[in-house]
């Protein structure tokens, strides 16, 4: 089975505590809303300490414009993308020796927090030196389910070419999207939230020989993938395009929606090959936020202290879309998980949709 084998991180440069970010939320929509106070709680009561972002607070109380944050978006996500590359490929916590770039045979760009043409890892490309020949396979709109999703096929890629060394890299700028002027709940909610985080995994074939370069005696294996898309849900969670660009929009349903759809949707995906939740390991969630993993419990009937690595992660970080489930991935990585052991991750996106991914330790 496919094989995860190095999974690295990039920390942007500006860290933003939760205070800082609250009094920024109080001086912007105190006129807008009555109950400021009340709705202020919500930055305290998500258990977010602090987060990263590409740019200090001073740059996100003047106004800027589409192009402008988006150019901004390239820049850093080009910049901090290939650093994120480098230290996946030479990752000494989980790698014997580096690998070489001219050994990479595809690549999978994840994002959905910028737009650009050439895509980012094209524009990397021209940086580090990968073989011409690469393949690129940009993935664009799965929002906080496009990390497990580029895991997901990047296994596909592997299982079809067991020879194959494939990259998962994603980057999420999300302070970038903030709109100053929209003084909508939503805003005040993503604000609260949402941050900026850029991580890069290494997923290798069956054919590649693991003992020569994995560091540690065990890696996680995907045993199995699986999406889903719950039908008439596009106004659950996505984007807003407007002239000033992207506006975040999401349900106040959301953990409703989880308790009530997501055990049938994973119980289905372990009836498949026979095994119950009782039987998981590892929970490799992503934390889309406190309320989201407080419901992921109740839904799959699971122990709290399951998700404590994925509460840390918020706790750290905030909600950095696609990126957060591969935070998530290498502190278990870092663990000594015992062979054989079991792992389920699991994202959740736009669409509204799911993804899920087998894990297995060997």
């Amino acid at each position: 089975m496919p094989t995860i084998i190095s999974v690295a991180e990039v920390i942007p440069p500006y860290e933003i505590n939760q205070d800082q970010a609250s009094q920024f939320a109080r001086e912007l929509f105190a006129e807008s809303f009555k109950d400021i106070e009340r709705l202020l709680k919500a930055f305290q009561n998500g258990q977010i300490e602090k987060r990263h972002f590409v740019k200090g607070l001073e740059w996100f109380k003047e106004n800027h414009s589409f192009e402008e944050k988006n150019h901004a978006y390239i820049e850093s996500a080009v910049k901090l993308g290939a650093e994120a590359i480098v230290k996946c490929l030479h990752n000494q916590d989980f790698l014997k020796m580096p690998i070489a770039y001219e050994e990479v045979e595809a690549i999978f760009f994840i994002s959905s927090s910028g737009i650009s043409t050439p895509s980012i890892e094209a524009r990397i490309m021209n940086q580090l030196p990968f073989n011409p020949h690469t393949k690129r396979i940009p993935i664009w709109g799965l929002g906080c389910a496009g990390g497990a999703a580029g895991l997901s096929r990047a296994y596909e890629y592997c299982l079809a070419y067991p020879m194959a060394k494939v990259l998962v890299l994603s980057v999420e700028l999300c302070s970038l999207t903030f709109q100053k002027n929209d003084l909508s709940k939503s805003n005040l909610i993503g604000t609260s939230l949402f941050a900026d985080g850029v991580a890069c995994a290494l997923v290798c074939g069956d054919d590649v020989n693991h003992k020569d370069i994995c560091k540690k005696g065990l890696s996680p294996f995907i045993i199995a993938t699986q999406s889903t898309l719950m039908p008439d849900s596009l106004d659950v969670m996505g984007w807003e395009i407007r002239n000033t660009g992207l506006f975040v929009l999401f349900s106040r349903d959301i953990p409703h929606i989880v308790e009530d759809w997501l055990r049938p949707n994973v119980k289905g995906f372990l009836d498949e090959y026979e095994i119950e939740l009782e039987q998981i390991d590892c929970f490799i969630a992503h934390p889309g936020g406190k309320k989201v993993i407080d419901s992921y419990v109740k839904a799959l009937d699971i122990p709290a202290s399951m998700t404590e690595v994925s509460l840390e992660v918020l706790k750290q970080f905030g909600n950095m879309s696609s990126a957060t489930i591969l935070y998530v991935l290498r502190r278990y990585m870092e663990m000594d998980i015992p062979k054989g052991a079991i792992g389920l991750g699991t994202a959740l996106g736009p669409g509204f949709s799911s993804e899920l991914l087998l894990l297995r330790w060997m």
